[in-house]
């Protein structure tokens, strides 16, 4: 597809969208969109939506290739996933009922954010009796504040909670 065929394609679903009427195709928008809920039917993404993957990077999916490893084009940060790609695999989950695991991707999602050398702080600061329950509200404050992890920062909280109901507390 041409970039004016891609420009003429977002201008009528632009005029189709203001005056009501939803495009035939709306692959274009975002993941999160209601329009473009993923379902099992997209599973796996990897096949049947690969351009719509891309990696933490921004490299599209079918961009990594072999070739270009063995040569030494791809970085680590190219195939990392990127929350988008987490949501997508988050909404296939909920379609088939699996909710649990659903809001485990999402949480998995916020965390793309953190450096993973902070997430194994993290981990070895929420083992029992390994901080005090300030230093966990500090950590759940810091997700929430620094990295906008705000699902994550209320699980540290609560962990916080009930590690301190179940004496799990390191003694200050």
């Amino acid at each position: 597809m041409s970039q004016n065929d891609v420009l003429i394609k977002q201008i009528v679903e632009e005029v189709l969208k203001n005056l009501g009427q939803a495009p035939a195709q709306q692959a274009e928008c975002a993941p999160k969109a209601e329009c473009c809920k993923v379902t099992a039917e997209n599973y796996p993404l990897g096949e049947k939506m690969s351009e719509k993957i891309k990696a933490q990077s921004g490299m599209a999916l079918d961009d990594i290739t072999l070739d270009k490893v063995i040569n030494g084009e791809i970085k680590s940060e190219d195939i990392r996933i990127a929350p988008e790609t987490l949501e997508m695999q988050a909404q296939v989950a909920e379609s088939v009922g699996r909710d649990a695991f659903a809001s485990n991707l999402r949480r998995a999602a916020e965390l793309i954010a953190v450096p993973d050398k902070r997430i194994l702080e993290i981990y070895n600061a929420l083992r029992p009796y390994r901080s005090t329950k300030a230093e966990l509200y500090a950590i759940a404050d810091e997700l929430e504040n620094k990295y906008n992890c705000k699902v994550n920062a209320e699980f540290v909280r609560e962990a916080a909670d009930v590690y301190a109901l179940r004496g799990r507390l390191r003694a200050e």
